[in-house]
């Protein structure tokens, strides 16, 4: 059998209903772990095999005392607040820091022992599942928890906790390859003010704004924060390049300025211009991950605007 997972479609908010149940979106690598005749084989969504790359989830599977099954799940690096971190997970994999908090996190049961569960309500799945993780193991292997009903008051919790969202499904649906709209991803996107540094063209247009260099004060320093190039429309953009060219500057006002890749065709301004942008999270290098642009915050003084900080 091959590895065809299910996917989740993007939502604004989770359904209400007792017909739904909720998880926790952790941010990491889809893998489907295949045990059979006692050995595991581990494989990403994009047919890539990982069972070299994770050593620690192939030993705790071993332990599950089963010689057949298919779990569903995400490989993800735990930071010591519980939540994931997709930087840190990368840094694990590249042997650039540590593997302690590397987990597997199961939500999904397609096979034990023989008999094909697809077809079983979700419901039962995940019990079948609960039972199967609930044998001694290394603690590499995590069930999924999840609740039912009371979609929105859970997102507003996992808001509350900075978590990176939640996944609503359907508790009585079969398991369906592909994008069927049985499965809901909702994102929690952090968010914080930045001050605007600089600017970069559009590809192909002199006269089109293509993304924004942002950055937050420590002290009398400006940070460099990385750059956003989504969540503005094309007059958005437009109106945002009009305002910003006037204010043009020699010199980068970020210290130490952008370098590589995001100081590329960059005109600098003078910093005196807000905005707000929602990210996933910050980088180890101390830039935000996924951004996009939210406004202009046309009342914050840019000498206000801090990194909030975990």
């Amino acid at each position: 059998m091959d590895y065809e997972p299910q996917l989740t479609t993007a939502a604004d908010a989770p359904p209400d209903g007792d017909q739904w149940l909720h998880e926790i979106k952790y941010d990491g690598y889809r893998i489907g772990c295949f045990i059979e005749d006692g050995k595991v084989r581990l494989m990403t969504r994009n047919g890539q095999n990982y069972t070299a790359a994770l050593p620690e989830v192939v030993t705790a599977a071993k332990t599950l005392g089963v010689r057949h099954a298919l779990l569903d799940g995400e490989v993800v690096v735990l930071r010591p607040d519980g939540r994931a971190s997709f930087q840190a997970l990368q840094g694990a994999l590249a042997g650039s820091s540590p593997r302690t908090g590397l987990v597997y996190i199961v939500f999904d049961l397609l096979q034990l022992d023989g008999a094909a569960l697809a077809m079983v309500p979700l419901e039962e799945r995940k019990a079948r599942l609960l039972a199967l993780v609930q044998r001694p193991t290394p603690g590499r292997i995590r069930f999924a928890e999840h609740v039912v009903g009371n979609g929105p008051a859970f997102y507003a919790e996992a808001q509350r906790l900075g978590l990176e969202g939640v996944v609503s499904k359907r508790r009585n649906a079969p398991y369906s390859s592909g994008r069927r709209g049985g499965w809901l991803k909702i994102k929690c996107p952090r968010r914080q003010a930045f001050v605007i540094g600089g600017f970069t063209d559009r590809a192909g247009s002199a006269d089109a704004l293509g993304a924004l260099l942002i950055g937050y004060y420590e002290g009398r320093r400006l940070a460099f924060a990385g750059r956003v190039g989504t969540g503005f429309s094309a007059r958005v953009a437009q109106d945002l390049r009009a305002r910003l060219a006037p204010q043009g500057r020699a010199t980068s006002p970020f210290n130490p300025p952008p370098e590589g890749d995001m100081a590329k065709g960059a005109y600098y301004v003078s910093p005196t211009l807000v905005c707000d942008v929602s990210f996933t999270e910050w980088t180890g290098d101390e830039r935000v991950r996924h951004p996009a642009f939210l406004g202009l915050l046309e009342e914050v003084k840019p000498k206000s605007v801090a990194r909030v900080r975990d």
